[in-house]
């Protein structure tokens, strides 16, 4: 980390209390005119942090942030193993996590920022990501999967959110074959994988995990086109206790859980329980053309089983059809 980001972990593990800039150097050992510089940058960055003589500076409690440091603190023994970083701002931490695994970064790069200006949902849409009222982050993995067995990923994130989420506010959640999150019939979170195969043994080459979560309501709502389908987790964004910052831990504690373990399906039961449409009456748009039917059920491979109105049955792909419910 840099000597700002390791300044703003201190601030954050003592937030609300002060801490002397003459102690910070001595921690991180710089001096203190390098201590002063760094808070006035993170002071123009936006974070709450007063400075008193003989006193020191204090991070304020009201203070939301997401920090590395923050997040690592509630990161079990295989998230600790990841590397994060958090930005103020990027075009999307997706594009930026797929330069970094064209580049040869290793497994488990994660990129965090407060705000998207060209975040992307799947079939190129745009997901709106305003600052500091959402998570907005990538993981970068190098799994040993076909192209057949990606959703795995996707569908083992869904779950890891769901539970996140749940365990973190309380409140139910429920999954939109394949991978978007709800709760109270809107939409919480968007997860969109991006992958990269390796032509010489068929496998991936690496995949980008991109995981978007409303976390609160942002100031105006949310956009038109979005304001009848989309909600958040919480409706305000007084976030204090480090919940942001729980919140991406916990997703990322759930997942690398699945994730060691795979192809066993641990998450699949979850998975099952929580998809929306099952036994409830489903358009399939396929091809163009739109056909009625019933969900069904969920095989191993997370494909979705339907019967049309005239009987036919059929197991759906995430990459062949979308789903109206």
């Amino acid at each position: 980390m840099t000597v700002k980001e390791q300044i703003l972990s201190l601030l954050h593990n003592n937030k609300g209390g002060y801490i002397s800039g003459e102690e910070i150097a001595g921690q991180l050992s710089v001096t203190r005119s390098a201590v002063w510089k760094a808070v006035k940058s993170l002071q123009t960055d936006g974070y709450s942090i007063q400075a008193v003589t003989n006193k020191g500076y204090s991070l304020s409690p009201l203070t939301d942030i997401l920090s590395a440091g923050a997040i690592s603190k509630y990161l079990d023994a295989q998230g600790q193993k990841l590397q994060l970083e958090v930005v103020k701002t990027i075009p999307s931490t997706n594009e930026a996590v797929k330069i970094l695994a064209s580049n040869g970064e290793a497994e488990g790069k994660v990129i965090l920022s407060e705000e998207q200006t060209a975040g992307r949902g799947r079939n190129g849409r745009h997901f709106f990501s305003p600052s500091r009222t959402g998570i907005y982050m990538s993981i970068l993995l190098r799994p040993k999967l076909s192209a057949a067995e990606a959703t795995l990923l996707t569908t083992s994130a869904a779950v890891a959110v769901a539970l996140a989420i749940e365990n973190v506010s309380g409140k139910d959640t429920q999954i939109k074959w394949v991978n978007d999150v709800f709760m109270e019939g809107k939409k919480i979170c968007g997860i969109l994988t991006e992958a990269s195969l390796s032509l010489e043994n068929g496998l991936l080459d690496y995949a980008v995990l991109g995981i978007g979560i409303n976390v609160s309501l942002p100031a105006g709502g949310f956009p038109d086109d979005l304001s009848g389908i989309a909600t958040a987790v919480f409706s305000a964004s007084n976030h204090y206790d480090d919940l942001r910052c729980r919140l991406v831990a916990e997703v990322l504690n759930h997942f690398m859980e699945f994730y060691e373990h795979l192809t066993d399906r641990r998450f699949l039961s979850e998975y099952r329980q929580r998809i929306i449409s099952l036994g409830k009456p489903v358009t399939v748009v396929k091809d163009n053309k739109q056909r009625e039917a019933t969900a069904i059920d969920i095989d191993n491979d997370c494909r979705l089983k339907v019967r049309y109105e005239n009987g036919d049955e059929e197991y759906l792909s995430s990459g062949e059809v979308s789903i109206k419910i």
